[in-house]
């Protein structure tokens, strides 16, 4: 595969495989009452990396590892999640009763390193498979080494973007912006589970 397709290959591949990340980066602005530059660059990059990463290890596994995680990638997807979500929506909840009831303190939704990696797990699990097709597609180690990068750095800018986007729904919203990017959240989960439990995806 010359250069030229290869890396229009891996951009338009990287673009669809980064529009869950997207959409979670998406709920993660939603529930940042202030946007540090460190976290972003932290979420993005968690994002971008295991974007990358799976195809790698779907290239070097192989087809039976592949067709073994497309046998649960949608349950974990659906319980990873469905849970940051919905613990999303419950504090969220709370906090909106908290003001009812005269509570003026508010607290920023904060995301702990493993709830991070469960959404950098669940949005990528896909691109394993992405990985073994590079197989099939007769690509060379270094062919694939440049498609992942591609797909690394667009998830990465992507997501970066999700989230300021995501940052400036959310001050539309104002407290309700945690409870909508916990939908939002559990709403993906579910999307995966349907689309592969009854279209095969």
């Amino acid at each position: 595969m010359d250069l030229t397709t290869l890396i229009i290959h891996s951009v338009l591949l990287a673009v669809g495989l980064a529009m869950d990340a997207f959409a979670v980066s998406i709920s993660n602005g939603l529930a940042m009452k202030k946007v540090a530059v460190g976290q972003a660059l932290a979420i993005a990059g968690s994002f971008g990396i295991f974007q990358a990463l799976m195809p790698l290890l779907g290239f070097f596994l192989g087809s039976s590892f592949s067709d073994f995680i497309s046998r649960w990638d949608h349950y974990i997807a659906l319980i990873f999640l469905g849970f940051i979500g919905g613990k999303m929506i419950f504090e969220g909840i709370r906090e909106l009763k908290g003001k009812s009831g005269g509570d003026s303190d508010t607290e920023e939704y904060r995301f702990s390193f493993a709830a991070l990696m469960f959404q950098a797990v669940a949005t990528s699990i896909d691109a394993l498979v992405v990985g073994v097709s590079f197989v099939a597609m007769d690509m060379t180690v270094s062919d694939m080494i440049t498609a992942v990068s591609v797909i690394g750095a667009l998830t990465f800018l992507i997501s970066l973007i999700g989230i300021f986007a995501g940052k400036r729904f959310g001050d539309l919203l104002g407290s309700r912006a945690v409870v909508v990017g916990g939908v939002i959240l559990v709403g993906i989960g579910l999307k995966v589970f349907i689309e592969h439990m009854f279209f095969g995806g």
